[in-house]
Order: C-alpha cells, then sequence, then structure tokens
C-alpha cells in the first residue's frame, strides 16, 4: 500500500521526533539539539542526538539514522503501515484511502503545488510592476521594507478580473479552480461563465506549509471594499484550521528561543518581524483550533497569545483558553499577553520600539490566571448563592482538564484563590485583663508537615549525592519532586542532568560536574551527614545495590504520596474553613486519618531501611 509524500510530510510536521524517542530515552538539550544514549547499541556516553528542526535522528556511535517513522518500525518492530498508522493516530489525522481515486489526488496535489507557486510568483512581478505603484507605496507606508517584502514574498493582485487566469494559463482553469485561484460564477449570476480571479485589487500574502511551500494566499484589499482580508477556500493543500501563518520562519527560530508569539493577522507578523521579534505567528482569521493549539505545543511549551485589551480581545482570549483546558498536560500551557486598548502589536514596535512589545510580553500572565479573571473580575458575588455559582463554574472549568493530576492542581489552585477572597479575618480570644492571646490552630486543620517533608528531602538528595546510581533508578520519581528551598531544586535539577549526560559518573566525579549554586547546596548537606545517625540504609555505602535502589523508590513512593496529600488537605481544609458544614468537617477527618496511616507506613519503610 502506497501513501502520498504529501501526507507523510504532513505526518512528520505534526509530530516531533523528540517526542517520540523521548518516550524510550533520555533526552537532554545540547545545544540546537538534543542527546541522549542510543536505543540501538549499549553504551555509557550519549553520542545520539534528535534534531526537530531537521526531522531525524542519528547515532554517531552505531550510525542509526531515520526519521520518526523509522523509529517506530526500528524501536516497535511494526511494518511502515503500522508505524504510520500509529503515529496518525497520535497526531489526529485520518490515513488516506489507498484507492485509484486518491491515488489520482495525491498527483493532482504535486501539480498544485506548482500553481501555488507560480501564482505567489505572479503576485511579486506585480508588484514590481507599474501598476503596483499604489500598493507599494501602502506598504512603504506601513514600514515594509524590501527584505520583510522578499522574505514573506509579499505581492500585488492587480484589480482584474482575468489578470492571474491570463499569466496562469498554462496550467489551465481545472487546477487553478482547485487551488482556490479562480472562482466559478453561479450559473444565473455575474457577468459571465467564465471562472475569474478570487483576488483583486490586494495586497497578497503567500501562505506557506512547516516546509516552506506556498499552499495558499490571503490578501488585504487596498482602498474601500469588505473582506478586509480574503483568504483562500480550503483546497486539498490548505485547510486554515490546521496551518499557522509563517510557521515555517518562526518555527525554528522558536526552538531556539524557547518562545513562540502567535497574534492577530498578517501585518502584526511582518511588523514584529522587521522590529526583531521573528518568532511570531498568526491563525487565518478563526480563532486558535485544536490543530493548530497542538502546533505549537510542537515547538514550544507555553506559547504566549496575544489579544487586544478591549472587550472583544478579551472575549478572544477566555476562548482560547477554554478551547486549551482539555489539551493541557505537564508542561504544556499558554500564556496570555493583553495589549493596550486599540493598539495591534504593529502599532506598538512601530511607535515604541522593540523595547514597548518586550515589556507587552514580561507582563504575560498564565492560562490560570486567564480564568481566575475571567470568573470574577466583576462578578457579583453579594450572596452565598452567587459566591456558589462563581465556585462552580471555577470547578467546571478545572474538570474540563482531561489530565488527572494536572485537573486536581487546577481545582485546588483556583478553590485556594476562592476561599483567599472570602475567608473572613481569625479573631482571638478576650482573656482577662485585655491581653489579646493568639488562638492556637486546631490540630484538624493542619495541612503541611514541613518538617517531616523538608527531613525526608534532604535525606533524598543526600542518598544521591552519596550513591549517584540512584538517581538513574528513581529519575523519574525525582524529576515530580516539587522543592520549595532554591538550593535544594538547584541541586535536584543539576544532578538528573549530571545523570542524563554522565549516567556512570562516582559521587566524586558527580561533585565535580555540579554547576555553582548546585555544589553549595550539595556540599552543604554533605557536611551535615553524619553516618549511622538517622540516616535511611539506602544512602549507607554497605547496602548492595539492588537494595538500595528498591528502598529508595519505596521512600521516594512515600514522599510524594505525603506532598500528594497535603493538597488534598490543603483543599478540603480551606473548604471546611470557608462552609463551617458538616460534610466537610468529615472530608477534613477523613484526609487525616489517611495522613496518619501514611505516616505509619513512613515509620515501617524507615525501620526497614535503616
Amino acid at each position: 500500500m502506497a501513501l502520498a509524500p504529501a501526507f507523510l510530510d504532513e505526518l512528520r510536521a505534526h509530530v516531533a521526533v523528540s517526542t517520540i524517542v523521548g518516550r524510550r530515552v533520555k533526552l537532554s538539550r545540547s545545544g540546537r539539539e538534543m542527546k541522549g544514549c542510543c536505543p540501538f547499541h549499549n553504551e555509557k556516553s550519549p553520542s545520539f542526538f534528535v534534531n526537530d528542526d531537521k526531522g531525524f535522528y542519528h547515532c554517531f556511535g552505531c550510525g542509526a539514522h531515520g526519521d520518526v517513522i523509522r523509529f517506530i518500525v526500528e524501536q516497535e518492530g511494526l511494518g511502515f503501515i503500522d508505524a504510520v498508522k500509529s503515529l496518525a493516530q497520535e497526531a489526529g489525522l485520518e490515513l488516506p484511502e489507498q484507492t485509484p481515486e486518491a491515488r489520482e489526488r495525491t498527483a493532482a496535489a504535486q501539480t498544485l503545488y506548482d500553481v501555488t507557486a507560480a501564482a505567489a510568483e505572479h503576485f511579486a512581478v506585480q508588484l514590481r510592476a507599474a501598476s503596483g505603484s499604489g500598493c507599494r507605496d501602502y506598504v512603504v507606508r506601513r514600514g515594509i521594507g524590501p527584505d520583510l517584502i522578499a522574505g514573506f514574498g509579499i505581492g500585488f493582485a492587480p484589480d482584474s478580473r482575468s489578470g492571474l487566469r491570463t499569466a496562469l494559463a498554462s496550467h489551465g482553469d481545472a487546477r487553478l479552480i482547485e487551488a482556490g485561484l479562480l472562482v466559478v460564477p453561479d450559473a444565473d449570476g455575474g457577468r459571465s461563465d467564465a471562472p475569474y480571479d478570487r483576488f483583486r485589487g490586494r495586497l497578497m500574502f503567500p501562505i506557506r506549509d512547516p516546509r516552506g511551500r506556498v499552499i495558499g494566499f490571503g490578501g488585504r484589499i487596498l482602498g474601500d471594499g469588505q473582506p478586509k482580508y480574503l483568504n483562500s477556500p480550503d483546497t486539498p493543500l490548505f485547510d486554515k484550521g490546521r496551518t499557522l501563518y509563517n510557521l515555517d520562519r518562526a518555527g525554528p527560530v522558536a526552538r531556539k528561543s524557547g518562545r513562540l508569539i502567535v497574534v492577530e493577522g498578517y501585518m502584526d507578523v511582518i511588523g514584529l518581524s522587521g522590529a526583531g521579534f521573528t518568532d511570531a505567528v498568526a491563525p487565518l482569521g478563526t480563532a486558535l483550533t485544536e490543530a493548530q493549539l497542538a502546533l505549537l505545543w510542537r515547538y514550544v511549551p507555553e506559547p504566549v497569545l496575544c489579544f487586544d485589551g478591549d472587550a472583544a480581545g478579551q472575549r478572544a482570549g477566555l476562548r482560547a483558553a477554554l478551547r486549551a483546558l482539555p489539551l493541557l498536560e505537564p508542561g504544556k500551557s499558554l500564556r496570555f499577553a493583553t495589549l493596550p486598548p486599540g493598539q495591534d502589536p504593529d502599532d506598538i514596535v512601530r511607535n515604541g520600539g522593540a523595547a514597548a512589545f518586550d515589556r507587552v510580553l514580561a507582563a504575560a500572565e498564565p492560562l490560570v490566571d486567564r480564568l481566575w479573571r475571567s470568573e470574577t473580575e466583576g462578578a457579583d458575588t453579594s450572596t452565598p448563592e452567587r459566591r456558589a455559582a462563581v465556585l462552580a463554574r471555577l470547578d467546571a472549568h478545572a474538570a474540563e482538564i482531561a489530565h488527572a493530576d494536572l485537573q486536581r492542581f487546577y481545582r485546588a489552585e483556583l478553590r485556594d484563590r476562592f476561599y483567599a477572597m472570602f475567608r473572613r479575618p481569625e479573631r482571638t480570644p478576650w482573656v482577662k485583663g485585655g491581653r489579646a492571646l493568639a488562638a492556637p490552630s486546631p490540630g484538624v486543620l493542619r495541612a503541611e508537615r514541613p518538617d517531616m517533608r523538608t527531613t525526608m528531602t534532604v535525606q533524598v538528595l543526600t542518598a544521591c549525592l552519596l550513591r549517584p546510581e540512584l538517581v538513574d533508578a528513581a529519575f523519574e520519581r525525582l524529576a515530580a519532586l516539587r522543592l520549595v528551598d532554591a538550593g535544594h531544586a538547584a541541586l535536584l535539577a543539576a544532578l538528573l542532568d549530571v545523570a542524563t549526560a554522565h549516567p556512570d559518573a562516582t559521587a566524586e566525579a558527580v561533585r565535580a560536574l555540579l554547576p555553582e549554586r548546585a555544589a553549595a547546596a550539595a556540599d552543604a548537606l554533605r557536611g551535615a551527614y553524619r553516618p549511622g545517625r538517622g540516616n535511611l540504609g539506602f544512602a549507607r555505602a554497605e547496602t548492595p545495590t539492588d537494595e538500595a535502589r528498591s528502598q529508595f523508590i519505596r521512600f521516594l513512593d512515600a514522599l510524594l504520596a505525603d506532598v500528594r496529600m497535603g493538597d488534598d488537605i490543603a483543599v478540603t481544609n480551606a473548604h471546611f474553613r470557608f462552609t463551617m458544614a458538616e460534610d466537610d468537617f468529615t472530608a477534613v477527618r477523613r484526609n487525616h486519618r489517611a495522613r496518619a496511616e501514611l505516616s505509619d507506613s513512613e515509620r515501617v519503610i524507615g525501620e526497614a531501611a535503616g
């Protein structure tokens, strides 16, 4: 069964090689690429590299080389078609039918690329021609110089019903219609039954796929007329819901900068590019779709969406936030930058330069803040019923998130903010003599055990320093830890990096490889370590490696469970303080009993490991 090259190209564009490889190989950033130990042969030092920009992996040790499809074939033992089916399902793409008609459509699509490329060249020539002088004047007024014109392929469609049709007559009307460049008039409408040019009297913007091939056009009217912007219709090459303007140029830049800016339209993208912001893209006249969000996340974990500060802009931002909720995953979210009222990004950089837009980006808020503001700013919370309605809407937003842990964190965060808004100030009891003594917090309302958690964290980090092999054994669990102490957090991050790059490093070698801040935290922990005094067995040199790894993993599981339990208790405590209801008090008691049982299991683990 043969598959169209165009479909395979689209599949490769939708699924990053690092995403698939990263499920089997621990990858770390190395310049523009990612590296890890090769899955095709045994090695101790990483020589296996993944390049998402170019779409391939390569091992300098054994010579293994290929794209994302080949990796699935080699690693999972699937046939080519089965590997493509698996990746297509993940990317949300439908496998094209393999019929003679489908093969004809594939051949036609290849021809359509020639048609759209020829149309782009025609529009570029018209901009330079005498008839394009008015359009050139407009371009100059908008601050678009020759480099931007050439880089974005900007052109001009004269106000003629047959200019393009005549220029591209060799391709035939049928192909021009299929490419969306000609319009077929209604049988009883128009002055002629002949097809006519879709784009007339417009500044033209070629729309390219991630490989840089022209697949459609956008046109801005020059002078009066509607619509102001006109896009190509959906064609075999162009689907506006799956396409982002300028992704072919902005994508590689975004992978290096770690930032991808989403603005409203073509002129915003071009204006920002002229000011040095070459990592900007735009949807094509519609709200962001799920497919476009998935495209953005292929390049950066938190794209920045820019919206106007007026009511319409705020509504658009909320729509994007709500559409993203079911798709959120750990490390994948959105940030929202609000523009000054009445200004678009192009206005900002033209009037205030790059620094002005930098300030807009620096003030971007996370998705959770946008949700919170949308439901609480201006909300009437004067009665219990209205407050309950706000809380119900916040809970409903959190419930849209498919990822269980992320849903729980969002619900806890939104509820914490809500209860903080309405929490009554705690009163201190009156005592004889007029002295007020602080009322002790009831034990049932204590959510956190910072001393216990800090002690366990110190034991974990100390063990990793003394026995680096434990890091590799529990890499994913360690990566899931959320450490409050900045020094401890820096040390943990450095230990994970060292384990990725130097999996067999000794304790002394690990210490030498730590950056300054992490090294300071490591020295403090090593200095406080006293063998045999309150330390668990997995940290001791005499404990056999397999036994130490088993104890360490059980201990980490207990620590992670304690963190999750603390989050749950914080939510139920806050709810009980707000409602003082019997059911909520029961939930508080139930959580604390669960924590007591967890403490018993921690004690048993400690005794067994000691």
